[in-house]
């Protein structure tokens, strides 16, 4: 029987998380410092014990930007029976690159916001909503909470077919250094966490044209083309999100469409043992105080320290209605994924910046702070 998820710059620092060995259970560790002007949301769950390990305004609601992509790719493969080449194509630089004309062709075809009210009912997503109804085309302002991230990988993880699991997962461990875009996405995990990982990146409010030039350093071929090349109109105050209802000409699709199965991807990493290790006990305000939560134990609390407070709908309830952009002016930036031996934990951070913020300075803050964050686990 599947579960439900309901219920169930700074190299030196990686080298320092990377050598400080395994976790540390009797000392307490200061939580991670968020710098002045920045919100932070994040939720480390721990798949060996089955309990969350570290939070800070799990519940708060933050625009999506591109980590909804994972969603948009599970949603399209459960209903589809054979994915065509071109699809599988479209998804590969989607979830590996962040293309976002591959995203806004499975926004359209699966029904815009139609698609995050299938997927919040269906994976208990109590803080997760469509964009503004004036803005059906924005996939980027999705709204959605660390803990519904966290929720949606343990989805992927433990109740997804198996060769869905394999095809999105593989994909991200394979995350390319440049976004089709032309935007470094090796902040946050990628920058401050030390291999193995499979992450999925978000960032918004920074314009069009990326401020520092991308430099990959492995390979990032694919079939689109480059950003700056295309001319399909983009809304504003997000990453380079497109509405057209088809992804451009200039794609690269396969000129064959025949359906086909999903081909074998990487295989995820093996189930890492079960055992029960508590979560460092921390004091302060805004900070954890004997906690040992599961998902489900987080959902049912009361929100304090930011957090949002009074959160009791259902995800049916909750995914059926709109609301306001979240930090709407502000940039975003956002590094998810599978992280530590054997992919052991899945770290979610979500931050917003402050308004004008540049892009290097918001990349050294959520650097910092997703360095702090892994060594407060070790």
């Amino acid at each position: 029987m599947r579960r439900s998820p309901a219920l169930l710059g700074l190299p030196l620092l990686a080298a320092a998380v990377l050598a400080s060995g395994s976790p540390a259970h009797a000392v307490s560790v200061a939580p991670p410092r968020v710098p002045p002007g920045t919100t932070a949301g994040y939720v480390v769950f721990d798949r060996q014990s089955g309990k969350i390990v570290a939070h800070r305004n799990a519940r708060r609601q933050f625009r999506s930007a591109s980590v909804i992509k994972i969603l948009l790719a599970v949603d399209f493969l459960e209903r589809t029976k054979k994915v065509s080449a071109g699809d599988l194509e479209l998804l590969k630089v989607m979830l590996r690159s962040s293309d976002d004309d591959a995203a806004s062709a499975f926004w359209n075809r699966g029904g815009k916001g139609q698609i995050v009210v299938r997927m919040a009912r269906k994976l208990g997503l109590t803080e997760t909503t469509p964009p503004p109804a004036a803005k059906p085309g924005f996939w980027g302002y999705v709204s959605f909470s660390a803990r519904d991230v966290v929720t949606t990988y343990r989805y992927l993880l433990d109740t997804a077919r198996p060769d869905i699991r394999q095809l999105v997962l593989g994909h991200l461990r394979a995350a390319t250094p440049c976004g089709t875009d032309g935007f470094d996405q090796t902040f946050g995990i990628p920058s401050a966490v030390p291999r193995p990982w499979a992450v999925k990146q978000g960032w918004s409010g920074f314009g069009t044209v990326p401020p520092v030039k991308c430099k990959a350093t492995r390979s990032t071929t694919h079939s689109l083309t480059p950003a700056t090349q295309r001319t399909t109109p983009q809304p504003p105050s997000t990453k380079t999100q497109r509405t057209s209802p088809q992804p451009q000409p200039a794609t690269g699709q396969p000129a064959t469409t025949q359906s086909q199965p999903l081909p074998a991807a990487q295989p995820v990493a093996p189930a890492v043992a079960a055992a029960h290790i508590v979560a460092p006990r921390k004091g302060g305000a805004g900070q954890l105080t004997q906690w040992t939560a599961s998902v489900g134990e987080l959902t049912g609390r009361t929100a304090s320290g930011g957090e949002l407070a009074g959160r009791t709908a259902s995800g049916g309830e909750l995914a059926g209605r709109t609301a306001s952009v979240p930090d709407l002016g502000r940039p975003v930036l956002h590094t998810t994924g599978l992280v530590g031996p054997g992919e052991r934990y899945i770290l979610v951070l979500l931050t917003a910046h402050p308004a004008g913020g540049t892009w290097t300075d918001s990349v050294k803050r959520i650097n910092r702070l997703t360095a702090a964050l892994y060594r407060s686990l070790l």
